[in-house]
């Protein structure tokens, strides 16, 4: 247990694997420690995502904390397209499988948390899992991709094409929502999160 891998939790994006027949992946935006002793941590995961059922029924799950090394393909793999029919992990030559059975990409990520489910909470679109931490490691020290340099540096905002300029992005995938006003509950169509996922343009 390296304590200095869940600093990398402070911010940034990560990446989710579960296992159930099938390894699974997404890419999320909330990982927190909440207690030091005992290490507890928690994620809030969309209830459409594919990754989400797989923890429902193992409790089990790893936190990547990906780095600014993360290419676009990794978030179209893993932000946009389902698990259901693609083999997210294929084409990685990096691909660990740690001590609770589960994935983590090693070339990709500057640190891997593993966590076990202890209690989960229903919050409406998404559940909110609490676990245990039962590995974490540091494995590089490159900077975490934060939101800011996936907006400036991976997938910059595209011009938007309504003629008030204005509208909401989508800080995981890019998506844009053009309007004045995000709807209330709205999920994004692409990488199935809520509008806590949206900023304005």
């Amino acid at each position: 247990m390296d304590d200095k891998a869940l600093f990398k939790l402070a911010s940034g994006l990560f990446l989710l694997t579960a296992k159930t027949d099938k390894d699974n992946g997404c890419i999320i935006n909330t990982v927190l420690q909440v207690t030091a002793s005992p290490i507890r941590i928690v994620t809030v995961v969309n209830k459409n995502n594919y990754t989400h059922n797989m923890i429902k029924e193992t409790g089990n799950f790893n936190v990547s904390v990906l780095s600014e090394t993360a290419p676009m393909d990794l978030y179209k793999k893993f932000g946009y397209a389902s698990g259901r029919d693609t083999d997210k992990f294929n084409g990685y030559s990096s691909v660990v499988r740690s001590e609770n059975g589960l994935l983590y990409l090693t070339e990709y990520s500057n640190a891997y948390i593993s966590g076990k489910v202890i209690e989960e909470k229903d919050l409406g679109t998404h559940t909110l899992f609490i676990a245990d931490v039962t590995a974490a490691q540091v494995l590089s020290d490159t900077a975490s991709a934060t939101y800011e340099y996936y907006q400036k540096n991976v997938k910059p905002a595209p011009e938007i094409s309504n003629a008030n300029n204005s509208g909401f992005i989508c800080t995981i995938c890019g998506y844009i929502y053009e309007g004045d006003k995000l709807p209330e509950g709205y999920i994004c169509p692409v990488c199935k999160h809520g509008t806590e996922a949206f900023k304005a343009i």
